[in-house]
Formats: C-alpha cells, sequence, structure tokens
C-alpha cells in the first residue's frame, strides 16, 4: 500500500501542476480558448453554466489530488487527527464540488464522445458525489470502519479523471491510438469511459475486504498483487506521461 500511496501522490502532485500552470494559466491570460486544446468543447464562448461547471471540478480536482494520498497515511490518522478531521471535511467537500461541477458540464453541454461518454461520466461524477456525502456521514456518526471503507472507495473515484489522461497516454505508447477518434467516439474511447473508474472500484473493494479478512492469506495475497500491479502501472504512466506530454507543457508555460 505505501508504494501504491507513494507513486499516485508523487504523480497526482505532477498532474496537479500541469492543471495550474495549464488550466489556470489560461483563465489568468483570459483565454479559455486554451482549455480546448487537450479536450475539444471544454469551453464554449456562449454558455457561461458550462463554463463555470468544468472551472469547478478542475479546481476541485486539484485540490483532491495533492490532499488524498495524505487521508490514506495512518501515521497522519493517529498523530494529527484534527488535522485529518479538517482535512476530510475540505476533501469530501471538494469531491462533491468536483462531482456536481462535472454534472453541471455534462447537463448543458454534453461531451465530446455522445451517449456513451455522457452515461459513463455523469455515472462518475454521480458516484464521486455520493461517495464523498457517505463518507462525511459516516465520519459524523463515528462509524469508523464503514467511513475508512467509504473513504478508500472515494479515493479511488477521485483518481479516476488523472488515471483517464494516464491510460490515453500509455494506450498511445502501446496501442498507437487505435480506436480513438478526435471526437472520442471510437472504440477505445467508448471502453475509457467506463474504465477509468470501474477498475480503480475492483482494487478498493480487494483492499477493503483484505482489511476485513484479516485472517484469509489468499484475500491479503491477492489485495497485494492488485496493489503491486497497480503501483508499477502508475509509475511507468508517469514517467512516460510527464516525459512526453505534461513535462514539455508545463516548461512551455512556465518559459
Amino acid at each position: 500500500m505505501t508504494a501504491l500511496v507513494a507513486a499516485v501522490w508523487i504523480s497526482a502532485a505532477i498532474f496537479g501542476l500541469y492543471i495550474v500552470a495549464i488550466y489556470l494559466g489560461a483563465l489568468v491570460d483570459g483565454n479559455l480558448d486554451q482549455w480546448n486544446r487537450d479536450l475539444p468543447r471544454l469551453h464554449d464562448p456562449h454558455s457561461l453554466l458550462a463554463t463555470m461547471g468544468i472551472g469547478l471540478h478542475f479546481a476541485a480536482g486539484t485540490v483532491l489530488l495533492l490532499l488524498g494520498p495524505l487521508q490514506l497515511i495512518s501515521a497522519v490518522r493517529a498523530r494529527a487527527p484534527a488535522f485529518h478531521r479538517w482535512v476530510g471535511r475540505l476533501y469530501a467537500l471538494s469531491a462533491l464540488m468536483a462531482g456536481l461541477g462535472g454534472l453541471a458540464f455534462i447537463a448543458v453541454q454534453g461531451t465530446i464522445g455522445g451517449t456513451p461518454m455522457n452515461i459513463g461520466f455523469s455515472t462518475y461524477g454521480a458516484l464521486t458525489a455520493i461517495a464523498a456525502v457517505t463518507t462525511f456521514c459516516h465520519a459524523r456518526g463515528k462509524r469508523f470502519e464503514q467511513h475508512r471503507a467509504w473513504a478508500i472507495r472515494l479515493f479511488a473515484l477521485v483518481i479516476g479523471s488523472w488515471l483517464y489522461r494516464m491510460d490515453y497516454g500509455f494506450w498511445a505508447l502501446l496501442g498507437h491510438n487505435m480506436g480513438h477518434t478526435p471526437t472520442f467516439d471510437g472504440g477505445f474511447d467508448v471502453v475509457m469511459a467506463f474504465f477509468f473508474y470501474i477498475p480503480n472500484l475492483i482494487v478498493a473493494e480487494a483492499f477493503i475486504r483484505a482489511r476485513e479478512l484479516r485472517s484469509a492469506a489468499h484475500v491479503k495475497i491477492g489485495a497485494a498483487i492488485c496493489m503491486g500491479i497497480a503501483a508499477a502501472f502508475i509509475a511507468v504512466s508517469t514517467y512516460y506521461f510527464t516525459a512526453l506530454h505534461w513535462g514539455p507543457r508545463i516548461v512551455q508555460r512556465l518559459l
């Protein structure tokens, strides 16, 4: 778990810097059309609500990427419980805002990929918002085992938007973008509308079950294998994606 948390934190921090440099930078410059460079139709000058929704999604998402791994570290929870609680409140609120912002954007603007992407992304936004509220409610009710389980599910969902970019970068290297179209309605795009968060939830459930069934060695071994594979995938993807995409764009923006 430690290796996975470290890999996620490093990669998420780099991606968070990328969001700040590119999307916040475009806002500072007053040129929101730059948002459409990577994902077309993100900014529509004729739809203020859609722009506000996706802007809220990005802003809250950056907070989530940076704070998430902190909440999973047991030493922080044990030694600084007040810090954990306040960061947790901010994390849950940010997750709720990110989910609602994304849902607002889809309701007003729709996604570039059409119906499959609308369904996949709307489901993701709704699940994120539900997980955020449920995690907070269990904490308030001092149902800590349920709280931890839902916090893990929430974290697995939150990193989905970041993994979505990484999966595309990984596929560009391995599959040469086969099944991807500029309008995000190819075979690979349809799969990715759901794949960027469903496997995360499977890994999260494996970890939760391993915690609940401490005496079942095969469950613990299976969970450890899942964690190891996930950590390796994130490490490799982060290296290539930073070298080929995030890094050059960040440097270009700063210079």
